[in-house]
């Protein structure tokens, strides 16, 4: 088993590869260099972006773009209309608010949020998939892929490398998850997970695990309330109330923007997305715990 480690899309991302050293060094190597060429296009910190490139959009014109973008926007759009915004990819302007907070330790003003919750909203996002272009119908949108772009580049990766081979792959990055095959004798990765009852592992092979915790990065400012990085599209403001939850399916690019959104809707929903996606719910420990 040969591990590997590169800094990518701003934490630390692992691969292992059940493989030859030979044939493993080759397979990590295009993986992240797969990884950094995607991390360029979708990448909301990265201000020369092509993602960022789109905050300038005027209103009501039609702009191309690339094809890995017109595709994780694709399946943005989508659940975010199946989750009501629980997941929404336009919060882009209460993320850069967020973040400023955390750097400034000042809270988010009304006025600042009123103006930014002005530009929120998926159903102002019109997408040409045949034509590779989109369009604003609101000033002022700006994505935020962050809850799905970092499944979905993990997707790409291990679609890259998925080869003969090697008998097993894992990447990780973050709280996301992808993995082919398995590190040896058995029925596939072994993937530990937090549940409300404590510590568990589910065995993965051939899918994916994500994990999200709106508690897992915080605004801690002196004066006022401290929110969470994600956020409620009804109020504009990051929740700190909701439990982990991990979801295990198929594809990473679902998992991931599923376990954003599955901790702000009603657990009522949660049996029918499970159906509708294939998904596995794990609920983690309550937002209080350590």
């Amino acid at each position: 088993m040969a591990e590997f480690r590169q800094v990518h899309m701003g934490m630390d991302v692992r691969i292992a590869i059940n493989a030859t050293q030979p044939d493993a060094d080759s397979l990590a190597d295009r993986a992240f260099a797969r990884i950094a060429a995607l991390e360029a296009i979708l990448s909301d910190w990265n201000p020369r972006s092509e993602l960022r490139h789109l905050e300038h959009a005027p209103a009501g014109e039609w702009i191309s773009i690339s094809a890995p973008l017109r595709d994780v926007l694709a399946i943005a759009l989508v659940l975010a209309r199946e989750t009501e915004g629980a997941f929404d990819p336009t919060v882009g302007a209460l993320t850069a608010l967020w973040r400023e907070s955390v750097r400034t330790g000042l809270p988010i003003a009304d006025s600042a949020r009123a103006r930014a919750m002005a530009s929120v909203g998926y159903g102002s996002v019109e997408l040409d998939s045949a034509g590779s272009r989109v369009r604003f119908h609101r000033a002022g949108t700006r994505l935020d892929l962050g809850g799905i772009a970092k499944g979905w580049i993990l997707d790409e990766a291990l679609r890259t490398i998925a080869t003969e081979e090697a008998a097993g792959v894992l990447l990780e990055a973050g709280g996301d998850i992808v993995a082919r095959g398995a590190p040896g004798e058995g029925d596939g990765w072994r993937i530990a997970v937090r549940t409300a009852r404590g510590d568990s592992t589910v065995a993965v092979r051939d899918g994916a695990v994500s994990t999200s915790s709106t508690r897992a990065q915080m605004s801690t400012p002196a004066r006022g309330s401290e929110e969470g990085h994600v956020f409620r599209t009804t109020d504009g403001r990051g929740a700190t109330d909701t439990p982990q939850v991990t979801v295990v399916g198929a594809r990473a690019a679902v998992t991931d923007a599923l376990a954003t959104a599955l901790p702000l809707l009603p657990r009522a929903r949660w049996p029918e997305l499970s159906a509708r996606y294939g998904i596995a719910i794990i609920e983690g420990p309550p937002p209080d715990t350590r």
